[in-house]
C-alpha cells in the first residue's frame, strides 16, 4: 500500500494533457477526473497527497482516474466514462474536461466501454436538479453483452444497477459479443480477468495504433511490477493478459493509455531482456 501512494506522489495533474499523434487526423486526450482512495465500501474519495496522508485512509486503495477522448477521422470517441463526480460549479468533470479538449459534450459518436464498474461508468450518466439524464444524449454506447447482463445480477457494489436501468430506457446501446471488428478502425477484445466480461480496445487509423485496456492493463505500474491483484476476478490471468498485451505493444508501436495511470497517463512499451518500459 505503501507503493501505491509513493506513486501517486510522483505527478500531481491538475491539467489536461494533450499529444497530436504525428501526421495522422488521430488525436488522444486524457482527461483527468481526480485521485481518489477507495476502501472495501467502494466510495471513492478525493485524495490530494498535498494535503492527505495515506495513514488517514488505511486499507485504501489509491488511484487517478482518467477517462480519454479520441478524435478519429472526424468522429469523437470516449474511452469509459468515470465516476460522473461534478465540479465546484456543478458542472460534470467530465463535460468540462471535454470541453477544456475544445470539443462539446453533445458531439460525442460513441462510448466504448471496457466494463461496467462504477469507477468507469458512473459519467454514462450526470445529474441535473437531482434528476438523471444521458451524459451524451447523442452518442452510441458500446458494451459487452455478457458484461451488461452480469452488471444486472452481480451482488457486487462496484456495479450502479439504477445507472444500468436508466440508460435500458433512454440510451442507443450496442451490444457486441466475444472479440471483433467494430469499425475498419477499431477492434474489441473480450479478455474477461478482471471481470468476466471484460474487453478492451484497439484503433488502427493505417498509421498509428492505440490501445486502451481498460482494467486489464489499467497503469504502467501493473506491467513493470508482475503480480497477482485481489481486486481483479480472475487475478493470475489479468497478470498474464497484462505481459502479453505489454508484449503486443512492443512489437507493434501500440500507444497505450492508460486509465488508472498515476506517473504515466500514455505512453509505448518497450521491452528488454524480458522487463517492460513505459516511454
Amino acid at each position: 500500500m505503501q507503493d501505491l501512494y509513493l506513486c501517486i506522489d510522483i505527478v500531481n495533474i491538475s491539467f489536461i494533457l494533450f499529444f497530436s499523434l504525428t501526421s495522422t487526423p488521430l488525436q488522444v486526450f486524457t482527461l483527468f477526473e481526480g485521485s481518489y482512495s477507495v476502501d472495501a465500501s467502494k466510495r471513492f474519495v478525493p485524495f490530494d497527497p498535498t494535503i492527505h496522508s495515506a495513514k488517514e485512509r488505511p486499507a485504501s486503495l489509491f488511484i487517478h482516474v482518467q477517462p480519454f477522448l479520441v478524435e478519429l477521422n472526424g468522429s469523437l470517441l470516449l474511452f469509459d466514462t468515470g465516476l460522473g463526480y461534478n465540479n465546484e460549479e456543478g458542472e460534470l468533470i467530465l463535460h468540462e474536461n471535454i470541453r477544456k479538449a475544445g470539443f462539446n459534450p453533445d458531439d460525442i459518436d460513441m462510448v466504448l466501454m471496457s466494463h461496467l464498474h462504477f469507477d468507469h461508468s458512473g459519467g454514462m450518466v450526470r445529474y441535473i436538479d437531482r434528476k438523471m439524464e444521458l451524459s451524451f444524449p447523442h452518442a452510441t454506447y458500446v458494451i459487452q453483452q455478457g458484461e451488461w447482463e452480469s452488471a444486472f445480477t452481480s451482488p457486487s457494489s462496484s456495479y450502479r444497477i439504477e445507472i444500468f436501468d436508466f440508460l435500458q430506457r433512454n440510451a442507443q446501446l450496442h451490444f457486441i459479443e466475444g472479440s471483433g471488428q467494430l469499425t475498419q478502425e477499431i477492434s474489441y477484445e473480450l479478455t474477461g480477468a478482471h471481470t468476466p466480461f471484460h474487453q478492451v480496445f484497439l484503433l488502427n487509423d493505417g498509421n498509428d495504433k492505440v490501445f486502451f485496456g481498460g482494467d486489464v492493463l489499467p497503469e504502467p505500474e501493473e506491467l513493470i511490477k508482475k503480480f497477482i491483484a485481489k481486486y481483479d476476478y480472475d487475478g493470475r490471468k489479468a497478470m498474464e493478459l497484462r505481459e502479453q498485451f505489454g508484449a503486443r505493444a512492443a512489437v507493434a508501436h501500440w500507444n497505450c493509455l492508460f486509465y488508472h495511470g498515476k506517473s504515466k497517463t500514455t505512453g509505448f512499451v518497450a521491452l528488454n531482456n524480458g522487463q517492460f518500459k513505459i516511454v
